[in-house]
């Protein structure tokens, strides 16, 4: 068969690259509609490239002019490691193994938070809180493989900047002692307590397991986050229940943290893999009251609303056009 002809310059592939799979789309050019949407595994393949290179086989049309990757890992420099993965790779590289005209790095959430401008509202689910300041600086929050923390902040000509920080890693704060015994496992564990370390689905499994301990209880045969979620929710497990129960009010601490320091009045976005999924049982969890203690501001926090992004989607895609729209 003769090779596919060469895509037009302006066409594009997108990428969200988390700690579990990489999400892949294709754009004909700046602001049209994303296309062809696959979601490949990290696990089954071996480097970021050849991943790229399995999605853009599987199209049939070549190498886009231009690729935008938002990826869970910071980025600064030309050699990029991810946090929660084994993926290792210079961007230079890539975009020289690919024959590209521009290649954009940035952070996940940083994408996340790009597109969050554009969100439509029935890919939202409000938990708590009042009505939204429209030119105040935004919060975002997920939890998933590891916890991304980003934001928006109004650059006062009518857009925005998105932060690009590792807020996910800071030191967290034990609230109950129930939290303390697992703090301290944790640190025992991995010489650091972060909020990742709780709140992501290592997390999960961790403070389940560190619960059990304590306990004398059996944890059975759960063995993954996806165990214990549907041990809390489905079977009613006492230390699954408890776990989540947890990581959701260890959430709302750092999400309440995130909102006092950015002056967050937008609102408070939650994206990631595993609050989406909770449903409405998030919405009673204890993530709002957490996030709302904090003495004297709780009625500052009480009045910021909390939406869970519901696409089906990732929205990071859309985030990662926008970076290459020339958005920071």
């Amino acid at each position: 068969m003769p090779p596919s002809p060469a895509p037009p310059n302006s066409a594009r592939v997108l990428a969200d690259v988390g700690g579990t799979n990489a999400r892949f789309a294709w754009q004909a050019g700046p602001g049209a509609p994303l296309t062809d949407v696959r979601v490949l595994p990290g696990a089954d393949h071996p480097t970021l490239q050849a991943a790229l290179r399995s999605y853009l086989d599987g199209l049939g049309r070549g190498a886009p002019g231009a690729v935008a990757i938002a990826i869970a890992t910071p980025i600064t420099g030309d050699q990029v490691s991810m946090t929660n993965h084994h993926w290792s790779f210079s961007q230079a590289a890539v975009k020289a193994e690919f024959g590209l005209r521009t290649l954009r790095l940035l952070n996940d959430f940083t994408a996340l938070a790009l597109a969050l401008p554009d969100l439509p509202p029935d890919e939202l689910r409000q938990v708590g809180g009042g009505t939204a300041l429209p030119d105040a600086p935004r919060a975002l929050v997920g939890a998933g493989t590891g916890l991304g923390v980003s934001g928006l902040l109004p650059d006062g000509a009518g857009g925005w900047v998105p932060l690009e920080g590792e807020g996910g890693h800071v030191t967290l704060p034990a609230a109950t002692p129930r939290e303390r015994l697992v703090m301290d496992g944790l640190v025992r564990r991995y010489g650091h307590a972060s909020a990742e370390r709780v709140c992501s689905g290592q997390g999960l499994l961790d403070t389940f397991t560190l619960l059990c301990e304590a306990d004398d209880a059996i944890p059975g045969d759960i063995d993954t986050a996806a165990e214990v979620s549907d041990a809390a929710l489905h079977a009613g497990q006492p230390q699954a229940l408890e776990a989540l129960g947890i990581l959701c009010a260890m959430l709302g601490s750092v999400a309440g943290n995130l909102a006092l320091t950015l002056g967050a009045r937008g609102g408070v976005y939650v994206g990631g893999g595993i609050v989406p999924r909770l449903g409405t049982w998030f919405d009673g969890s204890p993530f709002r009251e957490r996030f709302e203690t904090k003495g004297r501001f709780k009625p500052y926090l009480g009045a910021i609303p909390v939406w869970v992004i519901t696409s089906k989607q990732s929205p990071a895609l859309q985030g990662a056009a926008r970076a290459l729209d020339g958005a920071r």
